[in-house]
């Protein structure tokens, strides 16, 4: 086991997503599987799945939605057209349009109605910038800013304008569907912008029963100013810095992400730090310093978890990626220190949130080597791991989904275990089992947090001893 605390994402691609690959990089160091259903079906998907599932039940997998975005519909010409500064190009409204360069057409049926005169519109991640410059009968007519090529099926983001998109495309809702059905564990949604595009992902799982999280996408300004009430109705936050750096200036995307990880971490709300951040090695060995350097003040700064998209989806050096990523959390933890005096918002369990505030002020004072704990919701887990403790996290969680979503969160460990009788039974039997994985040896003083009254009350007591007394 890597004793890193900051967790991987992966993405992986149906191209190549073999057990020997997928273990590889496990071992590595990666928590998380993600599968991009922009560029997968749902067969090449589950192919994805069953892999994962034969390597380890402890590997939690999301599947990224495409969300409410915009995009050029097929073009005419495959290679697309050249545009030079100052050259016109012509928008008009037919989802089933083919693009050419005379006229332009997107997947949204009222782009032109509803973009305004003025603003800017951004063509594959910003890689082309039109000054929309007039409107006349039903076109929208723009000035190209530079030299380019547009290409078909390529994104368009207009900055600053809301856009009616509707929250839930056909194909994403049956991707959901098809997570739910399957057993996944996280849906992150894309471009989220406010409660009620969550809320249609919500019903969507709710219909299935389903236990899968939503993972909020904060990708345009929507979001940003809407994070409050988009984190009361997500499990967690995604920051996905591409189309984030496309509708937000450059230079405020460092203090946008440190914002939103202050309040994921204040809610005990699982963050991942998304986009480009080891680009380089999709072609090279070895990462840039300024890639290392992201990665790190990304740790510094308390995110939960990091993300790897083309590095491992399609790069020529996917399992030295996950390792980078390894050996640069590992330095950066030495240095962290627990957050002592961090007070926790929207706390459900008082009693739990007490109890674990305490049992890591204890690890100053006393030579606490793990905390170990048990979970139905992973609750306790996630309280216990806001407050950052400098030693490991073993939690112990009756439903196997439970310890699948703990794999998002900083410095918990997670296993699967069936409910006890008595505290006794439970703190007697798992710290054995801890025992014989050599998480500590008998002497080592251990913190238990754990429920008296059954499995549905959460945290009520806290013991600390050395291990070889709790076992007798």
């Amino acid at each position: 086991m890597h004793e890193k605390k900051t967790k991987i994402i992966c993405t992986i691609s149906d191209k190549k997503c073999d057990t020997g690959f997928i273990r590889s990089l496990y071992e590595a160091g990666m928590n998380v599987v993600r599968i991009n259903s922009a560029h997968t079906t749902l067969d090449s998907s589950m192919e994805i799945v069953k892999n994962v599932r034969i390597v380890s039940d402890k590997i939690a997998i999301l599947i990224d939605t495409k969300g409410p975005e915009i995009r050029v519909t097929t073009m005419k010409e495959s290679d697309g057209f050249k545009v030079n500064k100052g050259d016109e190009v012509i928008f008009a409204d037919d989802v089933n349009g083919i693009s050419s360069k005379e006229l332009l057409y997107t997947n949204y049926s009222n782009f032109v109605k509803e973009v305004p005169v003025g603003v800017k519109i951004l063509i594959d991640d910003g890689e082309i910038c039109l000054t929309t410059v007039n409107k006349l009968d039903g076109r929208l007519i723009c000035e190209a800013e530079n030299n380019g090529v547009i290409k078909g099926k390529k994104s368009l983001n207009v900055p600053n304008v809301k856009i009616m998109l509707p929250s839930v495309s056909d194909k994403d809702k049956e991707f959901i569907l098809w997570a739910a059905d399957n057993n996944l564990d996280f849906v992150a949604h894309s471009f989220v912008r406010n409660r009620d595009d969550l809320l249609a992902v919500q019903r969507i799982l709710d219909e299935k029963n389903s236990h899968l999280k939503i993972i909020s996408k904060i990708e345009n300004q929507e979001g940003v100013d809407n994070i409050d009430e988009i984190l009361s109705n997500c499990y967690g936050i995604m920051v996905a810095r591409g189309d984030l750096g496309v509708e937000i200036e450059y230079q405020k995307i460092p203090i946008i992400q440190n914002n939103i990880i202050e309040k994921c971490h204040k809610r005990k709300k699982p963050v991942i730090i998304a986009t480009q951040m080891l680009h380089t090695m999709i072609e090279h060995p070895r990462p840039t310093r300024a890639e290392v350097t992201d990665v790190a003040n990304a740790i510094l700064k308390s995110a939960d978890a990091i993300m790897l998209s083309g590095e491992t989806a399609g790069g020529a050096y996917p399992l030295e990626a996950v390792q980078t990523m390894t050996n640069i959390a590992l330095e950066i933890e030495k240095h962290q220190t627990p957050f002592y005096d961090l007070e926790l918002q929207h706390v459900t369990e008082p009693t739990a949130a007490v109890l674990a505030k305490c049992i890591v002020e204890a690890t100053a004072k006393l030579p606490i080597k793990a905390i170990v704990l048990d979970t139905m919701s992973g609750r306790t887990g996630r309280y216990l791991s806001a407050f950052r403790p400098n030693v490991p996290i073993y939690a112990k969680c009756y439903k196997d989904h439970v310890m699948r979503e703990l794999a998002l969160s900083y410095g918990v460990y997670a296993y699967y275990t069936n409910p006890y009788d008595s505290k006794d039974d439970f703190i007697k039997s798992e710290v054995k089992a801890l025992l014989k994985e050599k998480c500590f040896n008998r002497h080592d003083t251990i913190g238990v947090v754990a429920g008296s009254f059954g499995t549905s009350t959460g945290a009520t007591f806290m013991e600390i001893s050395a291990a070889m007394n709790m076992i007798m």
